[in-house]
This record gives structure tokens, C-alpha cells and sequence, in this order.
């Protein structure tokens, strides 16, 4: 999208075509890949989580019978982490409006460090469930602040980039997840270990961030204008620093006077934050509901489904659908920047969808297979499925949320607006996770990907008709998008700049 009125912003395509040489490269600029790299510990605590489950589950059935007689059991031990990250993503938003990304950040660290220790210590069902509840609160509020940290500390051309890397980190964790559970097969108190280490790179992250800075963005609306400077200065060039300033000063003087009115209700009375968030939650929503969690919380037990009983090849088959969800994101994070946000959402739901054909096909015949061989057959042809998914979604549908979520709302509403929606991500995380193997068991396995098919080929329509393209706009020109969405095209609409005091 062109916007021939703002062609100078800072950042912006005409900004940089002018000036080439004041574009930031990631692999030049070791300081912000530093940050990057210690922020997105979160994503590596959020991923780590969300695979470690699918593999400790098979164990916590063996130590408590109670655990393995009980579907509803092994789906509340799954879920009530997640049913944590709902609440720390609520209150997550608002931790970061008040008390900024780094606090957040060390705040999440310290709850899911202690949660860490509750579940590796559990002596029964319950306490586990409240040690994950624990590790819940501070993966949401993790999920919330560092897609945010990263994009505010981003240069416009390598956003997409740099808060994709978050996501690389959340597949990683999950890949590492299968590598630590592999590890810890053959060990005495097997689940209790795959559990407890994960509090080893949150206490790295705790204090690693103690040494970091605040976001400048966010120190610039609290009138600490000399701390973002230092943190901007290591960023940029010293011509693009000074326009960077004069950028941030004059947004920030507009920010502050609206802060006062921040509130839910507010929020929602302007029509561009409505759009925005109806994109926002809702890719956030459909991320969760074409499956991926699914898959990375229960694959071993899909495996399982599939005809192959042994844990540890269950394990070792789900690794390499876990390493394919990393090393798809590494081929995002290229394609987020080059390809464009939107596009590279349809490409990776037309991939799912095919994906969730071919396992509901599987399962279906599987069912009514009756030779050892097509059994067999299909069994294999469901891990294809499985492999095939995750190489689809994780280059686009994996990142894509959280990168959308991180640009497309304004300064003073984004900690808010963020927290929002990644509240709709985990809630609609929360009945995946709880319902999956219920209704697997009741309807069959077959028909439960077929309905996930569906609910993908919705999500592809959804992006089509809802999503707008935001791939190298600055923030400032989308808020010009989302206002040109909400009211028309008009040549003499005002940038932010001029609107001055004018408020939503």
C-alpha cells in the first residue's frame, strides 16, 4: 500500500528509498540482535512449555493411575497452563502500560520459575495442575511483552524479522521440549526432570534482562527521554537517530495526553481499533483453532492413535514433526519481510488445509482397515499428514499473529490492545487443548480433523477479507491504513503528526 502523504516518515519505504544508506541490518547491528535474542527467552519458555506436556503426560500416567484412567484428567494437566496464560495475558497488557517490557519481562520469569519448581516437586495430580497454572501466568504474560519489546525496538524494515524470531524461539523451545523428554526417557522421576529444567532458561532470561533497557518507545511517553536516546543511539546512525527523535518526541507528546482516557471502553468507541483488533484477535483466534496446538500438545499421542504404541517412538516420531515446526519458522522469518504478512498467511492455511485432509483421510480409513499392513500404511500416512502441517503453518500462520499483533495497534493503546488478543489466543488455546481428546473420543479421529479442515478453509477467507497488509510500514502509516479502512480514501487526511491534540 502506498501512502504518498507520510512518503517521508521515518522508516517508511519512501523514507528509506531516499535515504539507503540509513537502512539497519540485522546480522550489522549486533546490539539489537542481542536484545532481540534475550527477549525472545520468553518464546523459548512459551514453546518449551507447550511441547514438554505432550511428552510428560505419557509418564504422569504411569505414576498416578488416577492421571491414566481419566481423559478429563490429562486434558485439565494440559490445559491449565494455558487456562494461567489467559489470565497472565490479561493482566499482562496492563503490566506493560504501567510498569514497562523490561518489569514484565522479569516478572513473568520470577511466576514461572516458581511454577517450574511446584510441578517438579508434585506429589499428586492436583499439585501439579497448580504448578502448571503457575507456569501458565508467566508464559502469558511472556507471550504479551516480548512480541511488543521487539517491535518497539525494531527499525520499521526488520520488524517483521525480528519479532518472527520470537516465534523461532517458541518453535525452538518445543523442539528442544521432544530433545529434553527424549534425554530423560531412561531416567529415574522422568517427567519430574522434563518438567523442572525449564526453569533454567528462565532464570537466565531474569537476569540477563536486569542488564537490558526499557523500551524506548515506552520511556519516551514516561518522560525518560535521555534513557531512550542512549537505547536508540546504539540502534541507528546518527542522521537517522536525529529524525527518529523528532518522530518519537512528537508522537510522544500526543500519547501522553491521550493516556489518561485509555481505558477498555475507550478503547473500542474508535473505529480503526475495532478493524484492528478484529484482525488482530482474530488471526490470534484461527491460529488456535486450525490445530497447532493440537498437534504440538498431543502429537505423540496422535502418534499413538495412529497404530505406534511404543513411547519412545512416539517421542522420537513427534521430534521431527517438532523439528520441521523450527525449521519452517527460520524459512518465516525470512518471508515475513519479503513476502509479505498477508500472503504468506493464505499460502500456509491452503498448506493446512490440505494437511487436515490428509490426516482426516487417514484416520478415517484406518478405522476400517482390516489387514496389519493398511493399518500400518495408514499409520504412516497420518505422520506424513502430521509432518506436512507443521511444514505448512510454521512459516506462516506461526508467526504472522504475533507480528500483525505487534504493528497494528497505536503506541498508547498496544500494551492493552496486545494483552487483548493474546487473551483470545490462549482462551481459544484453552478449548483446543480441553476438548480435543473428548471429542476424538466421541466422534472419532477422523471426523475431528475434518472439522479442523473447515474451521481453516474460514480462516483462509477470514485473512482474505480482514487483513490488510502491513509488511515494512511504519507504525505511524498503519494507523493511516486503518483509518483509510474505517472512513475511505481521502488525499488530505492528516498524519499523525498534524493531527496534533485531535483525538479517536
Amino acid at each position: 500500500m502506498t501512502i504518498p502523504a507520510v512518503a517521508a516518515i521515518v522508516g517508511s519505504s519512501g523514507y528509506l528509498d531516499i535515504h539507503p544508506e540509513r537502512k539497519v541490518s540485522v546480522f550489522k547491528n549486533p546490539y539489537i540482535l542481542g536484545l532481540t535474542s534475550v527477549a525472545s527467552i520468553g518464546g523459548l519458555l512459551f514453546g518449551y512449555d507447550t511441547g514438554v506436556i505432550s511428552g510428560a503426560l505419557l509418564y504422569i500416567k504411569d505414576d498416578f493411575p488416577a492421571v491414566k484412567n481419566s481423559h478429563f484428567i490429562q486434558e485439565t494437566i494440559v490445559s491449565m497452563a494455558v487456562a494461567g496464560a489467559i489470565v497472565g495475558a490479561a493482566v499482562g497488557g496492563w503490566i506493560n502500560d504501567h510498569y514497562g517490557r523490561k518489569k514484565a519481562t522479569i516478572i513473568a520469569d520470577a511466576i514461572f520459575i516458581l511454577g517450574a519448581i511446584v510441578m517438579s516437586a508434585a506429589p499428586n495430580p492436583y499439585t501439579l495442575i497448580l504448578g502448571r497454572v503457575f507456569v501458565g501466568l508467566g508464559v502469558g504474560i511472556a507471550s504479551v511483552t516480548a512480541p511488543v519489546y521487539i517491535a518497539e525496538l525494531s527499525p520499521s524494515e526488520i520488524r517483521g524479522s525480528l519479532v518472527a524470531t520470537n516465534v523461532l524461539m517458541i518453535t525452538g523451545g518445543q523442539f528442544i521440549s521432544y530433545l529434553v523428554n527424549l534425554a530423560f526417557t531412561q531416567v529415574p522421576g522422568t517427567w519430574r526432570w522434563m518438567l523442572g529444567v525449564s526453569c533454567v532458561p528462565a532464570v537466565v532470561q531474569f537476569f540477563l534482562m536486569l542488564l537490558l533497557p526499557e523500551s524506548p518507545r515506552w520511556l519516551y511517553i514516561n518522560n525518560r527521554e535521555s534513557e531512550a536516546i542512549i537505547v536508540l543511539g546504539k540502534i541507528y546512525d546518527f542522521d537517522r537517530l536525529e529524525d527518529e527523535i523528532a518522530l518519537l518526541t512528537a508522537q510522544s507528546e500526543q500519547d501522553r495526553q491521550k493516556r489518561d482516557d485509555v481505558s477498555y471502553g475507550h478503547v473500542f468507541k474508535s473505529k480503526e481499533i475495532r478493524l484492528a483488533f478484529l484482525a488482530g484477535a482474530g488471526l490470534q483466534a484461527f491460529q488456535q483453532f486450525t490445530g497447532i496446538n493440537t498437534v504440538m500438545y498431543y502429537s505423540p499421542t496422535i502418534v499413538q492413535m495412529a497404530g505406534f504404541h511404543s513411547n519412545e517412538l512416539a517421542l522420537q516420531l513427534s521430534l521431527i514433526v517438532a523439528g520441521l515446526n523450527a525449521a519452517g519458522t527460520v524459512l518465516g522469518i525470512y518471508l515475513i519481510d519479503h513476502a509479505g504478512r498477508k500472503t504468506l498467511a493464505l499460502y500456509s492455511l491452503g498448506g493446512v488445509i490440505v494437511s487436515l485432509i490428509i490426516l482426516s483421510v487417514s484416520f478415517f480409513n484406518q478405522s476400517s482397515a482390516t489387514t496389519t499392513n493398511q493399518n500400518d500404511l495408514y499409520g504412516w500416512l497420518a505422520v506424513a499428514g502430521l509432518a506436512l502441517y507443521i511444514a505448512f503453518f510454521s512459516p506462516g500462520m506461526g508467526p504472522v499473529p504475533w507480528t500483525v499483533n505487534s504493528e497494528v495497534y497505536p503506541q498508547e493503546y498496544r500494551g492493552m490492545c496486545g494483552g487483548m488478543s493474546a487473551t483470545v489466543n490462549w482462551i481459544s488455546n484453552l478449548i483446543v487443548a480441553q476438548s480435543f481428546l473428548s471429542i476424538a473420543e466421541a466422534a472419532g479421529t477422523g471426523p475431528t480433523f475434518l472439522l479442523l479442515a473447515v474451521i481453516a478453509v474460514v480462516a483462509f477467507l477470514f485473512v482474505v477479507f480482514f487483513v490488510p497488509e502491513t509488511k515494512g510500514l511504519t507504525f505511524d502509516e498503519v494507523e493511516l491504513l486503518w483509518r483509510e479502512r474505517a472512513w475511505g480514501k481521502n488525499p488530505h487526511t492528516k498524519t499523525l503528526l498534524e493531527r496534533g491534540n485531535q483525538s479517536y
